[in-house]
């Protein structure tokens, strides 16, 4: 019997959130996913839950802005092992955005956006180029948002955070597309229904009404659609948004 092939996720948190999401659909079609992030009982129930399910995961405590634990998470990723064989579906799903004043804005809070956003994305194409192109296959997929296209205000060191991590992937993608690998940038232009955005705001899903929020599923489903794309017709960037969204 063939073994797994292994699928990383890194940025999972809520059992309702994108990452988990991701690492179900992915578990789904036969993957042994590892589940990674940066707290330990809200990854380890992903992974149990996927288990649960008939799944196989593995959870993996990992700080996305320390080079050794990624390069550890992608040597783990990489090998031949009880779990499966070595990966060929990476997904970066870390960030995160505050509204602030830029008047107001510390030099701390603008860094550590960019280093759970940006540098931590780089950290991880890095190795992932490094491990994948001397195979000459694999997806690695990056989430963006509204926010990697415009500027908004009171949301500067995350519109800079996302910016740059899309010029980054747009660079990766134009210089190992052509050695085989699928490098893919997911702008998701819209709430996401779930806990984070709900725990904040929990009418905001009454007030957007049905289908108003988009749903971690379905943005799964369009991940696992990127992974399975013909090398003849690559996506490199997709953005998904709700049906009733203003672009």
């Amino acid at each position: 019997m063939a073994k797994r092939t292994k699928a990383v996720v890194l940025g999972v948190g809520a059992e309702r959130g994108l990452g988990a999401a991701a690492s179900r659909r992915f578990a789904k079609e036969g993957y042994h996913v590892l589940v990674a992030g940066r707290t330990g009982p809200k990854i380890d129930k992903v992974a149990l839950g996927i288990r649960n399910a008939g799944g196989s995961a593995t959870a993996i405590v990992v700080d996305g802005t320390k080079e050794e634990e990624v390069v550890a998470l992608f040597d783990k990723a990489m090998a031949e092992d009880a779990d499966g064989a070595p990966a060929d579906l990476l997904v970066f799903n870390m960030g995160n955005n505050a509204a602030v004043d830029f008047r107001e804005m510390t030099a701390q809070h603008f860094e550590d956006s960019w280093r759970v956003g940006c540098f931590a994305g780089f950290l991880f194409g890095r190795e992932a180029m490094r491990r994948l192109a001397p195979l000459g296959r694999g997806t690695v997929i990056f989430t963006g948002a509204s926010g990697s296209l415009r500027g908004r205000p009171r949301f500067a060191a995350f519109n800079a955070t996302k910016g740059g991590l899309r010029l980054m992937v747009q660079s990766m993608a134009r210089e190992f597309g052509p050695q085989g690998i699928h490098v893919a940038h997911a702008i998701i232009d819209g709430g996401i229904e779930g806990e984070r955005l709900l725990s904040r705001m929990p009418d905001r899903a009454e007030k957007a009404g049905p289908d108003g929020l988009l749903n971690i599923d379905a943005i799964a489903d369009s991940y696992w659609h990127l992974h399975r794309q013909h090398r003849s017709a690559w996506t490199h960037e997709i953005d998904l948004r709700p049906y009733k969204e203003p672009f």
